[in-house]
């Protein structure tokens, strides 16, 4: 079918640019998670006018790289090198928009992920170190804390979301001024894990799982882990994270605000 010069143009018109980091080599629930991702967000890119690159390569993560894009995303991991960290907190200081996905917040001392960058696990996050998670991975109700925001449009205020394995953090969101809390784990999920130890059955307590940084363009997810066969050490994937719309549209809702709403 032949499109005229100007359907052509508007159908070739990019809104913005995105640029995922992945690691993809530790644990298979996560890089079940990236492989997913890179799948969907391709798909989801030519539908709504923005262009969507990914790559392992970390040293990428420089000023003049990144200068082409308007949203970066951290699918499993964070950057380790000095420059590549100074080269995101610059990025932005200067405006730039960050979605990050389960383990990228992962921080803990002593372990292959040290809490040794302040300024992104305490000022940019918020969280802190990691303290503990759920187990095994299992769907949560998860209430939407503020329904005025553009990540929650077209969202219920409580959805069921996919498998996961849900984290508990050092800091106290709720304390912080900068932190603006999107989801929280509702109490209709308790007891939320499957164990078999105890620690990581939940039976109360307050959990958010999804929260920007108002002096950032920036999302964090707790999403990000599929549910993989260890026990029966077949690895087989038993679920997957972008099998869920209410989710997939809080995703979209979020990368749409970070890309057409840029300061």
């Amino acid at each position: 079918m032949y499109l005229g010069t100007n359907a052509l143009h508007a159908q070739q018109k990019v809104k913005f640019n995105v640029i995922a980091f992945y690691t993809g080599i530790n644990d298979m629930a996560h890089v079940s998670f990236v492989h997913e991702a890179n799948k969907w967000f391709s798909k989801t890119a030519a539908q709504y006018k923005f262009t969507y690159d990914s790559t392992n390569n970390w040293n990428n993560l420089n000023e003049e790289y990144l200068s082409k894009y308007q949203v970066i995303l951290f699918l499993d991991t964070r950057p380790e090198k000095p420059e590549q960290r100074k080269a995101f907190q610059k990025y932005m200081e200067n405006g730039g928009a960050w979605m990050g996905f389960h383990f990228s917040a992962f921080a803990l001392t002593p372990s292959d992920f040290s809490q040794n960058w302040d300024w992104y696990h305490q000022v940019f996050l918020g969280s802190g170190q990691y303290k503990s998670n759920t187990w095994r991975p299992t769907s949560a109700i998860l209430r939407v804390e503020n329904q005025q925001h553009p990540a929650a449009k077209n969202l219920p205020e409580t959805f069921k979301a996919s498998p996961n394995e849900w984290y508990r953090w050092e800091n106290d969101l709720k304390a912080n001024p900068d932190i603006d809390i999107l989801l929280s784990i509702d109490p209709a999920s308790f007891p939320l894990g499957t164990g078999p130890k105890q620690h990581e059955i939940w039976h109360d307590g307050y959990y958010p799982v999804a929260w920007t940084n108002k002096k950032f363009k920036m999302m964090y997810f707790n999403m990000g882990h599929n549910d993989i066969d260890y026990e029966n050490k077949t690895n087989k994937e038993l679920s997957f994270t972008f099998e869920n719309k209410l989710q997939n549209q809080l995703i979209l809702n979020t990368l749409l605000w970070l890309g057409n709403d840029r300061k």
